[in-house]
């Protein structure tokens, strides 16, 4: 006799999820289309994002790498970079400019001429390509090396187009010229390969298409029914790049500077010294993905040195105001970056600058003001004290003061019952007097 076994609900349920569950993950291990979001400056912290995730494609053996792209352009060095894997990749990226109103600038423009599929959305642009230099002490390149930097550019954005099969003279012309194109433009001019509204349009184009690789192979892709997988920036990504934000960057120092002076001020207080000192190690982090100036960093310590030393030299103001010079020119010479969005803003420098002066000074006024005040404790608080001879002082004696009575001695003879005023108190605790009119004490 066949028995058939009895399967309760638990066992249905149980049987059931081990099916989905084989389900998905042979669904999973199906080729799929990665995609990531880039809408900020090109800078390490972004190279890192895009490289990762080239990798990622490369180990789940994706069919497509797909890079929305956002961004006014960034460093040379980073770009560079992105372009060396994007040429080395095994699995095809796509640049795609979107959404709508975005840009891929300078060394997004780069970027998108080095990738396999170069795509933008309706209303966007692409291109305005010419190298900024910045040296070291914030002025511009002179002419013979920017001529330098810009034949350097001009000839790798035409290596790469022409490889690329892209029009190699509007390429070389968004260097030399700074040409900047519309989608339509871009087009025409076959600097993209096509344009799409959306996602859904962006793969049903590609669907099918054979691509040529950047190393003469060609390969067809076949994209029917393949998931889109996000790769979002890692938590650690994410809080670099906040910090990376060239304001934040500036007001870290700033705070930084800030509780250290308090702790050096006031030793033994420890929370201004320890929150400065966290602040201070951020904004020294941010300062390696940001160009920084040192001439203007080396102002801004400058600035502090002034302001320490208006608190021991009577200069009448002078060094403060050298100190608020210093501040804001350095503040505004800190960062030399090649575009606005690298830079701090100076609706924001000069604001914050001069509230950190002012906080100084008002702190200098204060130390100032403490220091000429007369002492009320210890034995300088004695100084200036009336008190009353307890015995004849001739030349020693005791004097009765603040409840105490102390031994004297005074250069002339002071009758007991006379008022006495203490000018000096001797290391082993006896005070000089001199005999006094003064009714009180």
């Amino acid at each position: 006799m066949l028995k058939i076994p009895f399967y309760n609900e638990k066992t249905v349920k149980k049987l059931l999820f081990t099916l989905i569950s084989i389900t998905l993950l042979a669904r999973l291990s199906y080729p799929s289309i990665l995609r990531i979001t880039v809408d900020a400056p090109i800078h390490p912290i972004t190279s890192e994002y895009i490289i990762k995730s080239i990798q990622k494609a490369e180990t789940d053996n994706a069919s497509l790498l797909i890079m929305k792209l956002n961004t006014p352009g960034g460093l040379d060095t980073s770009m560079r970079e992105i372009i060396e894997k994007i040429l080395g990749s095994k699995v095809p990226v796509v640049t795609y400019v979107s959404p709508s109103g975005s840009r891929a600038a300078s060394a997004g423009f780069f970027i998108g001429i080095a990738s396999d599929v170069f795509v933008m959305a309706p209303g966007t642009n692409t291109g305005a390509a010419h190298p900024v230099g910045i040296s070291i002490t914030g002025q511009a390149m002179d002419e013979t090396m920017a001529e330098k930097v810009t034949h350097d550019a001009a000839s790798y954005i035409k290596s790469i187009a022409e490889k690329r099969g892209r029009n190699v003279s509007m390429a070389e012309d968004a260097v030399r010229k700074s040409l900047s194109y519309t989608e339509e433009e871009a087009f025409k001019g076959n600097l993209i390969d096509f344009i799409a509204k959306d996602e859904t349009e962006l793969i049903d184009n590609l669907n099918g298409k054979k691509i040529k690789r950047f190393d003469g192979t060609e390969k067809s892709l076949s994209l029917d029914e393949e998931i889109i997988i996000d790769l979002p920036l890692s938590p650690r990504q994410k809080f670099l790049l906040t910090i990376s934000n060239p304001n934040l960057a500036y007001i870290l120092l700033m705070l930084g500077l800030l509780g250290l002076y308090f702790e050096f001020s006031n030793p033994g207080a420890i929370l201004p010294g320890v929150l400065g000192g966290i602040c201070l190690l951020l904004a020294i982090f941010s300062f390696q993905i940001l160009p920084i100036n040192y001439v203007g960093l080396l102002l801004i310590l400058l600035a502090i040195g002034l302001f320490i030393l208006e608190i021991k030299v009577q200069s009448y103001g002078i060094l403060s105001v050298g100190g608020i010079i210093a501040m804001l020119v350095g503040s505004i010479m800190l960062i030399q970056a090649p575009i606005p969005e690298l830079r701090p803003s100076l609706n924001f420098i000069i604001p914050v600058a001069v509230g950190l002066s002012l906080i100084f000074i008002f702190l200098i006024f204060i130390a100032v003001r403490a220091h000429s005040k007369k002492v009320f404790t210890g034995k300088e608080g004695l100084v200036g004290e009336i008190g009353t001879a307890s015995t004849r002082i001739n030349p020693e004696g005791k004097v009765f003061v603040l409840g105490e009575i102390w031994n004297a001695e005074s250069e002339e003879d002071i009758p007991k019952g006379s008022k006495v005023e203490i000018i000096g108190v001797f290391k082993n605790l006896k005070i000089k007097v001199k005999k006094t009119d003064h009714k009180g004490g």
